[in-house]
């Protein structure tokens, strides 16, 4: 009974829009494989995809205080697990960043499970301030320092997509739990002179630079800093991603290409079709309506996700779900914004888009903490939508 009690609370919008991401990824993940050497890959995203709803409902019959109660100790798990993938995991793209499950091919990535870990942490060190505005060197240079350590490792794998998600939860979660106007001012001030004196040691020592990034194993990073800073200056191999990406994109126009018509895509001209470039799949194949159909579930499932933040009676729940909705809105702007050449290429998925079993089961789990947020909230939420 009580079984049942706790499924009708579940928000079943979120599940009807995860369903139709299943079905809408699983037929662009086929698209953008076939007659590849990742061929058949569609069906492990399928797979990968069932274990994640198991995961999502299961976590959802947990009451999430207990993952709360538990975060000092998820933290020291996280930040163990990547230093222990820094020494002995695999690389993969030039990052090491993995470990090889073998004999089911499965790559678990750790930096993955840290974004959800970090969000967890910084909710339950938050939630015990009693919506008390936080101050500087007590609460926000601490809570700072906690995400700045798995950060360093996961910028040294090199990952630096799933780091910069990091800092932007931490941004998220700070806002909501009370940080000052002051304090706002001053973190932009330092990121604004941050990023003015790393674009001045980037014109200045632009050679030893390069030469120090390619030692660590991520040349790629002043390639894509240069087409983006640069496009003048930038060479076409600098460019040569974002180029085809942007003509496969606009050669999709209103309607698209048409269902396995993309031309860019199925003649090698856009690498990491699968994962990190498939938005430029959905952009040829489907056009603007079919990207607009995508965006407008990811809207759905934002604006589900915001009511629950509101509605919930605890300040650790709407704390999580501020971090769950910060670093989904990062990852689904960040991945587009790529390919329209708004910011620079980094190694981020498409959210229950892109194949890819950490990061789809990551997001499976933290929507998971979410409905049961809604399903453990004393008293129960309404529905209000």
């Amino acid at each position: 009974m009580i079984f049942v009690n706790k499924l009708k609370k579940i928000d079943w919008a979120i599940v009807a829009i995860l369903g139709t991401l299943m079905v809408a990824s699983t037929f662009i993940v086929y698209s953008a494989v076939h007659n590849t050497q990742f061929e058949g890959i569609h069906v492990r995203h399928m797979l990968f995809y069932a274990f994640g709803f198991l995961v999502l409902f299961g976590t959802s019959m947990l009451n999430y205080r207990v993952i709360l109660k538990i975060a000092p100790y998820l933290y020291g798990i996280g930040v163990l697990s990547l230093i222990a993938v820094y020494f002995f995991g695999a690389t993969i793209n030039n990052a090491r960043g993995w470990f090889i499950i073998p004999g089911i091919q499965l790559n678990v990535q750790p930096a993955e499970f840290v974004k959800l870990v970090i969000i967890v942490t910084v909710a339950f060190v938050l939630a015990r301030k009693l919506g008390e505005p936080l101050e500087l060197l007590r609460d926000v240079v601490p809570v700072g320092l906690l995400v700045f350590i798995p950060f360093i490792w996961v910028v040294i794998q090199p990952d630096l997509g799933n780091a910069i998600i990091y800092v932007v939860i931490l941004a998220g979660m700070l806002w909501i739990g009370g940080v000052k106007y002051i304090h706002v001012l001053l973190g932009l001030a330092l990121a604004a002179g941050g990023a003015y004196g790393a674009i001045s040691l980037i014109e200045t020592f632009h050679e030893p630079i390069e030469r120090f990034l390619s030692e660590m194993g991520a040349s790629h990073w002043m390639a894509r800093i240069d087409a983006f800073l640069y496009p003048d200056r930038a060479t076409s191999n600098d460019k040569w991603q974002v180029n085809n990406s942007l003509m496969a994109i606009g050669s999709g126009a209103l309607f698209g290409e048409g269902f396995m018509n993309g031309t860019s895509v199925h003649t090698g001209r856009i690498p990491y079709t699968y994962s990190d470039s498939i938005f430029v799949v959905i952009g040829e194949e489907f056009g603007f309506l079919g990207a607009s159909a995508i965006l407008l579930l990811y809207f759905l499932l934002i604006y589900r996700l915001i009511l629950i933040m509101i509605q919930t009676t605890d300040r650790g729940g709407s704390y999580v779900i501020t971090g769950i909705v910060s670093m989904l809105v990062f990852q689904i702007f960040q991945n587009i914004g790529m390919f329209l050449e708004l910011l620079p290429l980094t190694g981020i998925t498409l959210p229950f888009v892109s194949y890819g079993g950490s990061s789809l089961i990551i997001n499976m789990l933290s929507i998971g903490l979410a409905l049961s947020i809604r399903v453990h909230d004393d008293p129960p939420l309404d529905d209000v939508a």
